[in-house]
């Protein structure tokens, strides 16, 4: 099925996502496939069981060359870059003077530069963010001319080291540069999905046919935008825009875990103050929990969050159906004083009160591969 306006941009695998008959759909600026005649349901559980090959060519995909770059990105970011070693992965934030969170991002060290990955809806402003504080001897270049594919699934690694030797053996959070079907290609063990596997960065030119090898496989199929937010909501992760913006610090958000520890020590990025001081107090009015609805009816983004007297406590930011979870699950913020796990709750859905409680993330537990010691 195809969608047709002039003002969304296309990815380089929008002409394979037609032939697979990819139901396309305006997301992040981009026409994007939100589900492929296997659906939504069937998607999810596939990737769940095998692997799933998702285009997440929209994302921004950066590289940042010249001296001391990780020591200027650490005046941007609360994670630890400088001590990041060679070809290996971390998770952080930008965050503004306010303590909010501008976007969430993966940071890689490779031999001779630093490569990043950024969320499609801001990735304008993320390099126009950096570009603002960046000095002159450092190098900032858009990969503009790259596909990013990601292969997620229990049997996400065996079926990529098929055509890469030793993509199985990878560790988690890691990064290699390899050839695959002759094309050479960045890939990282990580993803969105709770389920193992990797992203794949490869040249525009190349993608389809990557692609198509890769989907060739019997265990791989293809998965749209409905699956990859069922599977990213039961693994218990944030979406930007939505469960992380400007309004929450990363602790109301319960992604305090990803502040190095010498960063609470020594701050130094925008917004420390507020942050580390919710830190070490714990002096917050809100946090980010998970929440289970009684029954079976869903709770969906913007649902606000009673009390037992009809006091509004919270507003859900991610809900829905857990096709592996067997039931609805969400995510949201709650007062603190009813942060707790299985602390009852009432969710206002469709004029009905209905009974709920706050659970612990992830819904489904996370398969990621951690190489043996």
């Amino acid at each position: 099925m195809s969608v047709e306006n002039s003002d969304l941009l296309k990815t380089p695998l929008y002409s394979l996502h037609e032939s697979l008959g990819g139901k396309m759909v305006p997301f992040a600026g981009y026409l994007m496939p939100v589900q492929y005649p296997l659906g939504v349901m069937g998607e999810h559980n596939h990737t769940r069981e095998k692997a799933g090959l998702f285009d997440v060519s929209h994302m921004g995909q950066v590289v940042i060359s010249g001296e001391n770059a990780d020591q200027w990105l650490e005046t941007l970011v609360p994670g630890n870059i400088i001590d990041l070693k060679q070809n290996r992965i971390r998770y952080t934030m930008f965050t503004d003077d306010n303590g909010g969170i501008l976007d969430d991002l993966m940071i890689t060290r490779r031999e001779n530069d630093i490569f990043m990955v950024v969320n499609a809806g801001c990735k304008a402003e993320d390099i126009a963010h950096m570009r603002a504080t960046m000095p002159d001897h450092l190098e900032l270049t858009e990969l503009n001319d790259r596909a990013l594919v990601a292969l997620q699934g229990p049997l996400a690694a065996e079926v990529l080291a098929r055509f890469t030797s030793g993509a199985d053996e990878m560790d988690f959070m890691s990064y290699g540069e390899v050839e695959i079907c002759g094309a050479k290609c960045f890939i990282s063990r990580c993803g969105y999905t709770g389920e193992d596997g990797h992203e794949i960065s490869i040249l525009a030119a190349n993608a389809e046919e990557v692609c198509n090898a890769l989907l060739g496989e019997p265990e791989v199929e293809a998965i749209g935008l409905g699956a990859r937010d069922s599977l990213r909501l039961e693994a218990g992760l944030c979406l930007y825009g939505h469960d992380i913006t400007t309004k929450t610090s990363p602790i109301e958000g319960a992604l305090q875990w990803s502040i190095g520890k010498r960063r609470r020590e020594q701050g130094g990025f925008p917004g420390a103050d507020k942050i580390l001081g919710q830190l070490a107090s714990g002096d917050i009015a809100r946090k980010r929990v998970g929440i289970l609805p009684a029954g079976r009816a869903p709770a969906r983004e913007g649902t606000e969050i009673l009390d037992a007297g009809d006091n509004v406590i919270g507003v859900i930011t991610s809900g829905g159906f857990g096709p592996t979870f067997g039931a609805p699950i969400a995510m949201g913020y709650v007062d603190l004083k009813y942060s707790a796990a299985e602390t009852p709750i009432f969710l206002q859905v469709r004029k009905k009160k209905l009974e709920a409680k706050v659970a612990n993330m992830p819904f489904v537990a996370q398969n990621y591969y951690r190489k043996p010691k």
